[in-house]
């Protein structure tokens, strides 16, 4: 097997002999260098168009599947919000005790080794309030993607792109119910009582229990690979490029080597607490990080009560672009693949990621850690996203900026090209001129916190491929830290179009899994319903 992990190394010999050949470059250019190329031969591959359409193939899958679920169940986003609410304040705890009020004890699969006593066990005892599980899921999701991803979507395609969000987000929560659900179902208990669980267990577990087993394992380990990709970018990468941008712009660093000396430093940050199993740093971002959301969307609700009056107008040119955008951001299609591109990866509803981390809740029902998952998309896209578009749109109002840019998300403001999380700063500077300090702080925080927790979905998914040894956990973490270097030396053109890809990419296994699986949901959900009922 270690030969098998080591020949994953050879993915850097191109690197080597970049560097070589672009000795005159800068250290960011000559990373930059290599890395483009794979990414647009990535990008190309994810986001394959249908032909006479225009529309990629997986946004069709995305939008076409998200729209069954909520159908199927009954618009489960919007009826059963609700109980969602009250779940998460602990309305229904009496059900989760152990005694249930004489309801049926938890079911579980018993197939592949399965542990059921020790699932029975935890799910009854319990660890985390569902309050709890939903504060540190959306504390995890609220970060670059509601900073800078949102810039980029508003740069590209318009304050149109904003509205496709929105819609994303509503019709994402009721896949983010599916595939939570099954996650915490089909979840696997190591023999020293490690939870493991996510689309890897619910494809390969879940389809064999539905006589697909060789399509099952198939899919979970094409999930499992791509999934280990994605923490490389969009886990990782996009956070690294973006809390670069932010420390270059505010220090007025000036030189070729400037994003790889922070990527570094942010590497030895990230490596102490992954790999030097020291807990501190993780403690304490993981209490300041919410903290910082908090804040976050203090000073959104700041900047649009000082435009209130314009806030019609700013709706208005949202609707008004979604159907109509303006000449050169790439028509209606084109706004709102941006939108979905940029909602999916903001609160990653049909990647399946999400469903890792809500597999280690304890729970006796499964569908009602699904119920609480169901409102994360909303939080995160439908009012953080959109609270991020509004203060960018407020700022261009006088005409800082020609929406579409470079359309690669670079727009020119004072002579100066400037996206992502910049634009995002810049824009809340014109409110509260000190704010992108706190901003910087933010994104510093929210970039290793979001690296710390991709760094556990994608080991979990490295684990599931190569075992569950320390050697495969050491090969995994030091490519982790490889890719925050990369990330922070590469472009943010090319970060993010690898980081859509890879992310993205996840749909394609995911969303097969849930087509097959979504009438175990239903029975599972009809089982905590009437639960409910008889407390």
């Amino acid at each position: 097997m270690k030969y098998r992990l080591l020949t994953l190394f050879t993915l850097f010999l191109p690197f080597l002999s970049t560097a070589q050949e672009t000795s005159a470059m800068g250290l960011d250019e000559r990373i930059n260098a290599w890395f483009e190329p794979i990414t647009a031969v990535w990008e190309g591959i994810v986001f394959w168009q249908v032909p006479g359409t225009g529309i990629p193939l997986v946004v069709i899958i995305l939008v076409l599947g998200a729209t069954f679920f909520t159908l199927y169940f009954g618009f489960i986003n919007i009826r059963k919000f609700p109980l969602a609410i009250n779940v998460v304040r602990g309305k229904y705890d009496d059900v989760e005790a152990p005694e249930g009020h004489g309801v049926e004890k938890a079911e579980v699969n018993i197939v592949d080794g399965d542990l059921p006593d020790t699932i029975r066990d935890e799910s009854e005892e319990g660890e985390v309030s569902h309050f709890q599980a939903l504060a540190t899921a959306v504390s995890g999701t609220v970060g670059l993607g509601n900073i800078a991803g949102v810039a980029l979507a508003i740069a590209i395609g318009g304050p149109g792109a904003t509205f496709w969000m929105i819609l994303c987000g509503l019709l994402s929560m009721s896949t983010k119910f599916v595939e939570c659900t099954l996650g915490v179902q089909y979840r696997d208990v190591g023999e020293d009582g490690t939870v493991y669980g996510g689309p890897m267990y619910y494809l390969s577990r879940g389809l064999k229990e539905r006589g697909f087993t060789g399509l099952g394992k198939v899919l979970a380990v094409i999930f499992a690979v791509l999934c280990v990709g994605a923490s490389f970018g969009g886990g990782n990468a996009v956070q690294s490029n973006q809390a670069a941008e932010q420390l270059i712009g505010m220090m007025g660093l000036q030189g070729g080597s400037s994003g790889f000396i922070i990527g570094i430093v942010l590497a030895i940050v990230v490596g102490i607490v992954i790999i030097g199993g020291i807990k501190r740093i993780a403690q304490v971002t993981e209490k300041i990080v919410p903290f910082m959301a908090v804040i976050y969307a203090i000073a959104c609700l700041i900047v649009i009560f000082a435009n209130f009056s314009y806030i019609d107008d700013a709706f208005g040119l949202i609707f008004k672009g979604a159907f109509t955008p303006e000449a050169g951001l790439g028509g209606l299609f084109g706004v709102l693949i941006v939108g979905f591109r940029r909602a999916v990866f903001s609160n990653e509803a049909g990647a399946g990621s999400a469903a890792i981390a809500h597999s280690a809740v304890k729970t006796k029902y499964s569908a009602s850690e699904g119920i609480v998952a169901l409102l994360e998309p909303f939080i995160d896209t439908v009012v953080i996203c959109t609270m991020t578009a509004l203060v960018i749109i407020f700022y261009n109002s006088g005409g800082a900026f020609e929406y579409g840019g470079d359309g690669a998300g670079q727009v020119l403001v004072d002579g100066v090209d400037v996206g992502g999380v910049t634009l995002t700063s810049m824009a809340f500077q014109s409110v509260i001129p000190w704010f992108p300090y706190v901003l910087t702080f933010a994104v510093l925080l929210f970039a290793i916190s979001t690296m710390i927790s991709w760094s556990y979905y994608g080991l979990q998914s490295w684990k599931y491929l190569f075992g569950r040894s320390k050697a495969a956990d050491l090969c995994y973490k030091v490519l982790f830290i490889a890719f925050i270097i990369i990330g922070a030396s590469a472009s943010m053109g090319a970060v993010f179009a690898f980081s859509d890809a890879m992310i993205l990419a996840l749909v394609f296994p995911n969303m097969i899994g849930l087509m097959i699986l979504f009438p175990v949901v239903k029975k599972e959900l009809n089982r905590y319903l009437a639960a409910i009922k008889k407390s």
